[in-house]
């Protein structure tokens, strides 16, 4: 359940008898010929559907994160690493403070490797909350679908072509974009001289049914690890 459909009279009756919240965090950035909220629209969905079933509250999602090399695109604003960190480790801060002591922090975004840093950091100072972190499209079960419909997929390409992340108008390129060699230039110029329409690799979109089938196994590893990855229970 997300706390925007919630006042505070609720979230304080649900902790009364359960200490679980989610917070996904994202980035707000250029996705080729999909949403450039992308990363925030698939981390705040996915733990939306896989938190639902178990009545856990989902925080909105941390729309900003660190992609500085995408600074040639615009609408691809970044924080800086320590930024990140900071605001990570407050909200850390306020959510133990209120009573949440088991935090799964649902990410949608590569760059964001930081913010697990600091979420390991922050847990080795308060072992009574326990902060879990989870780049839900790489678990197990959607990497290995990945692989098996396109080994070549990554960034903007059909694994983050949903339905909920497409904009209506836009016509997707039919060939397969050769992947990109790695590793990529940080420079903002040069990294948009590189990948060009800002895809990394792979189709641009396969059938629904396929990617569907993927996201099915994101909602399922997130709502799993939600309910059974904890070492504390309450």
């Amino acid at each position: 359940m997300r706390v925007r459909d919630l006042n505070w009279f609720q979230l304080e009756r649900y902790l009364g008898h359960d200490d679980r919240i989610v917070l996904p965090i994202g980035s707000t950035e250029q996705h080729a010929y999909l949403s450039l909220e992308t990363d925030n629209i698939l981390a705040e969905r996915v733990a939306a559907e896989a938190a639902e079933p178990l009545g856990v509250p989902v925080l909105p999602v941390l729309a900003y994160g660190l992609t500085p090399s995408f600074g040639a695109y615009p609408g691809s604003p970044t924080l800086r690493a320590g930024t990140l960190v900071a605001v990570v480790q407050d909200l850390l801060d306020s959510l133990r403070a209120q009573g949440f002591k088991r935090i799964l922090i649902v990410n949608g975004h590569g760059g964001n490797a930081p913010a697990d840093a600091a979420r390991r950091e922050w847990g080795a100072a308060h072992p009574d909350t326990e902060v879990l972190f989870h780049n839900w499209w790489i678990g197990p079960r959607v990497w290995q679908l990945v692989q098996e419909l396109d080994s070549g997929a990554s960034h903007a390409s059909w694994m983050e072509n949903f339905p909920w992340t497409r904009l209506g108008g836009v016509d997707l390129p039919e060939k397969r974009k050769t992947p990109l060699e790695q590793p990529l230039p940080a420079a903002p110029g040069a990294m948009r001289e590189t990948a060009g329409d800002g895809q990394y690799g792979g189709f641009y979109a396969l059938p629904d049914e396929d990617v569907l089938r993927v996201w099915a196994a994101g909602v399922e590893e997130t709502r799993e690890l939600l309910e059974q990855g904890w070492q504390t229970r309450s």
